[in-house]
């Protein structure tokens, strides 16, 4: 029996480490993707606080606050893609996504 649980255990412990590593990959890119996408516009601002004669072309400002918008786009899509109760509700909400049942041969004869 002592086997038997220790066998268990050591399942739920190499699950409970697939889990956690999953967890911190996900976190990490989260984190890294926030990085990427804010740091232009931070940069940005402090150029235009430290050089307030400086001017730049509305077009440069839009991309950077696009690139921004970007990362509040793409994180919900992350969390949808690595975790699996999401993904399931998710699946679950496409209409046309039907779940067909496997008919029984015996029913038609």
């Amino acid at each position: 029996m002592a086997a038997h649980s220790a066998v268990g255990s050591s399942t739920a412990q190499t699950q409970s480490k697939k889990i956690q590593m999953s967890i911190i990959k996900t976190m990490s890119l989260v984190s890294v993707l926030f990085a990427i996408t804010w740091a232009p516009g931070q940069v940005f601002y402090l150029i235009l606080n430290i050089h307030k004669s400086l001017t730049f072309h509305e077009g440069f400002f839009n991309a950077i606050l696009f690139i921004a918008y970007l990362y509040l786009c793409t994180n919900p899509l992350i969390y949808a893609t690595k975790f699996d109760p999401v993904k399931r509700v998710l699946l679950a909400l496409i209409p046309w996504k039907k779940t067909t049942q496997p008919t029984d041969s015996n029913e038609m004869t």
